[in-house]
């Protein structure tokens, strides 16, 4: 199965709701601004009905160069995890 592409799902979200796209894909952008402040103000994001974005901290870590196999050291850093909700999850199930 292909994978829906952005204009396709604004364009079915622009149809079935009776929106304008640029409305729809202004929304979007909108939803994805307050989405990335949450996380950075709180460290989490709920969407309801889809599940929650949480901020989460990798150790640092050592791996190993593939092409060489010479250990090397990842560094620390900060991710974005998301966890599907359960209404979600098993609906799709």
């Amino acid at each position: 199965m292909a994978r829906m592409t952005q204009s396709e799902i604004v364009s079915r979200l622009a149809d079935s709701s009776g929106m304008k796209k640029s409305d729809v894909k202004s929304f979007f952008d909108t939803l994805a601004e307050m989405a990335t402040s949450e996380v950075k103000k709180n460290g989490e994001f709920t969407l309801p009905g889809f599940g929650k974005l949480k901020k989460t901290n990798r150790k640092a870590r050592e791996g190993r160069n593939p092409a060489t196999g010479a250990v090397i050291k990842i560094p620390a850093k900060t991710t974005v995890k998301f966890s599907i909700g359960k209404a979600m999850k098993d609906s799709i199930a």
